[in-house]
C-alpha cells in the first residue's frame, strides 16, 4: 500500500524573516530531497484548511480565531513571542499545516495510505492551549490525535516525538486524558526547560527520556529501546502519530545531541513495527524541527523511506 505526501504551497508563505532558523527553505529542502526517483510512488496531495472546529478541539475557540484573524501588512511580521513570528501568509500556513495533519489521519484511517507524512510548516509541539511559542502556532500533531479521536472513533492514541526539544504543548494537552499518550526523547538542559522523566502524566501515559549534550546514536537508541518503545507496545495505540524533527543531527545549529541520519532510519522503522503490531501499519508523521538543510534533507528523506518501508 502507498505511502501519502501530504503538503502545500501556502506552508512556504510564513514569512520568519531575516536571520530566524524556521524558514521556507526548510520545507523547501524536504520536498526537494522527496523529489528524487525513489520517492516517485509517493501519493501527492495537497493540504486543506484545518477547520475552526478541528482546531478547537485542542485550543480554546478564542485562541483560535485569534490566530486566524492575524494577517500582517506584507513586509510588516507581528512578533509573538521572542521567537515566534506571524507574517501576511501565516495564519492560512498555520490551518494547512493542521489541516494536513488531520488529511495525513484520513489517508489511514480511509485506507488509500498505510502511512503518510505531512510535510508542513509552521511545527507545531511547543503550541500548548492558549499560548503560540517555540515557533508553533497551531499544535498540528495534537490537532491531528482529536480528529482521529473524534471522526474515526479511534479511542487510544498516541504521539511520539524526536524533535530535540521537548513538545511541551503536546505534554501539556496530553497528560490528563489516559487514553492519549505523548512519549519524547530530546536534549535537555534546553528549549523550553520541561520534559523531565518524573512528568508522567495521571496514568504513566507521559513518558520523557531525556538526552544530554554530545549525546550520539548509542545513547538515543537506548532511550528509546529500554524506555519508550515498551511504554508505548504497552499502551497499544489504535493509531501512532510521530512528531518528526530531525534537530538532534550533529550537524544541527540549535542543539548538541550528535544523531546521524541513520538514527532516523532505524527509530522510523522500529515505530513502523510497532505500528504494525498495534494499529494495522497506520502511522501519521507530522514534520517538526531540523535547521540545517542539507542534514534536515537527508533525514527527512530516510524517514520517508522507512516510512514506505523500501
Amino acid at each position: 500500500m502507498a505511502t501519502a505526501l501530504i503538503t502545500h504551497p501556502a506552508c512556504l508563505e510564513h514569512d520568519t524573516g531575516p536571520y530566524h532558523p524556521e524558514t521556507s527553505e526548510r520545507l523547501r529542502a524536504v520536498l526537494t530531497a522527496l523529489e528524487a526517483p525513489e520517492f516517485s510512488n509517493l501519493l501527492r496531495e495537497s493540504a486543506p484548511m484545518a477547520t475552526v472546529e478541528q482546531l478547537s478541539r485542542v485550543h480554546p475557540r478564542t485562541y483560535v480565531e485569534g490566530i486566524l484573524s492575524i494577517h500582517p501588512e506584507l513586509g510588516q511580521p507581528v512578533q509573538l513571542d521572542s521567537d515566534t513570528v506571524m507574517s501576511h501568509g501565516s495564519a492560512e500556513a498555520a490551518a494547512r499545516a493542521a489541516g494536513g495533519a488531520c488529511m495525513a489521519v484520513d489517508a489511514v484511517m480511509e485506507g488509500w495510505a498505510r502511512a503518510a507524512f505531512a510535510a508542513v510548516r509552521p511545527p507545531g509541539h511547543h503550541a500548548e492551549p492558549s499560548r503560540p511559542m517555540g515557533f508553533c502556532l497551531f499544535n498540528n500533531a495534537a490537532v491531528a490525535a482529536m480528529h482521529a479521536r473524534v471522526h474515526w472513533g479511534v479511542q487510544r492514541v498516541a504521539v511520539v516525538d524526536f524533535d530535540v526539544h521537548h513538545g511541551n504543548g503536546t505534554q501539556a494537552m496530553f497528560a490528563a486524558d489516559p487514553d492519549l499518550f505523548y512519549a519524547s526523547s530530546h536534549q535537555s538542559p534546553s528549549y523550553p526547560g520541561t520534559g523531565e522523566p518524573w512528568e508522567q502524566g495521571v496514568a504513566g501515559n507521559i513518558v520523557n527520556a531525556p538526552l544530554y549534550p554530545r549525546d550520539g546514536g548509542p545513547a538515543f537508541r537506548a532511550a528509546w529501546s529500554d524506555i519508550i518503545l515498551p511504554a508505548l507496545d504497552k499502551f497499544a495505540p489504535g493509531l501512532l502519530i510521530i512528531s518528526a524533527g530531525f534537530d538532534a543531527h550533529v550537524a544541527d545549529p540549535l542543539a548538541q545531541l550528535r544523531l546521524e541520519t541513520a538514527d532516523f532510519a532505524w527509530i522510523t522503522e522500529q515505530l513502523v513495527s510497532m505500528a504494525d503490531k498495534h494499529c494495522g501499519g497506520r502511522v501519521v508523521s507530522v514534520l517538526e524541527g531540523g535547521y540545517d538543510l542539507n542534514a534536515l534533507a537527508a533525514s527527512a528523506a530516510v524517514h520517508v523511506r522507512a516510512l514506505m518501508r523500501m
